[in-house]
């Protein structure tokens, strides 16, 4: 069975017809066997569903979906689990467990007229873009770095911690490395330069500061909105986290970082943002 998640960053993209990547995973046995990143190959909403089925794709995680795409992917025979976030691996992991529970066409979010600053600005990478984008602009994946390793498909395995030492992820503890195009932006920048100039069996270690990582937290993605605006959210409590759908018709993951009996407070940055990130890489194979 294969697993195909939207992909950005190590998180479930929260947009089907939008994402640059997809993390493509080879299920055995209810074991994840091989795991690696893909482009859109430059299709987008109905289409993907067709380029999905192409590869082998059984089932779908996804955060935010269309009534449209949801019907291709239903007639392409792809099982759809819809509303899902945060960490990719971990979506797979529960949905495997039979946990991960599909919220269809709408997902869980609310509505919010909130102004997301847009990724990718008169075709460069905003300062949010982490990644690099990849191509974003154009839909395609293309090669944004220089190297003896860029453009090529690599295998690595990796272990990330914080600088207090506590791991956040390690593709080790899973048993399957982590396959992508080397400086096409799929990964963080950071980590997309470490690996650019490795050789096959080198082990490296990283240290990234925020702005090669992640970005820095920005204010502008923390917005207080009306609870009486926004019907669910007298429900909600601090710490909570959700899906809030966009002006533009996408959802957003959000953490709820204050609440009055009034107003309720939303931040949108990547919980990793603002964080010194640790890696240790081996390169195990260039394809």
């Amino acid at each position: 069975m294969k697993i195909a998640v939207t992909y950005e960053n190590g998180n479930v993209f929260q947009h089907f017809g939008r994402t640059e990547n997809f993390k493509i995973y080879e299920i055995e046995d209810q074991m994840i066997i091989s795991e690696n990143v893909i482009g859109n190959n430059g299709f987008g909403h109905e289409s993907l569903a067709e380029y999905l089925k192409d590869l082998g794709v059984d089932v779908l995680i996804c955060g935010g979906m269309g009534p449209g795409a949801q019907n291709a992917l239903a007639e392409a025979g792809i099982e759809v689990c819809a509303g899902a976030s945060g960490s990719a691996d971990e979506a797979v992991t529960a949905y495997l467990k039979g946990e991960l529970v599909s919220t269809g066409v709408n997902c869980d979010h609310h509505e919010h007229e909130h102004e997301e600053e847009s990724c990718c600005e008169g075709g460069e990478c905003g300062a949010d873009c982490a990644s690099g984008c990849g191509g974003c602009c154009s839909g395609r994946p293309q090669i944004i770095m220089e190297g003896t390793n860029a453009g090529k498909t690599v295998r690595v395995h990796y272990r990330g911690t914080l600088n207090d030492g506590t791991q956040f992820d390690s593709s080790y503890d899973r048993g399957t490395p982590l396959e992508f195009i080397c400086g096409a932006g799929m990964m963080i920048r950071g980590f997309d330069q470490a690996v650019l100039e490795m050789k096959k069996g080198e082990i490296v270690n990283v240290h990234l500061m925020p702005e090669e990582a992640y970005g820095m937290p920005d204010p502008r993605n923390i917005f207080t909105v009306q609870i009486n605006e926004l019907p669910g959210s007298e429900d909600l409590t601090v710490g909570d986290q959700v899906a809030l759908q966009m002006a533009g018709g996408y959802p957003v993951r959000a953490l709820v970082t204050d609440k009055t009996d009034t107003e309720i407070t939303f931040d949108i940055n990547h919980e990793m943002a603002g964080k010194e990130l640790n890696f240790q890489i081996e390169l195990v194979d260039i394809l």
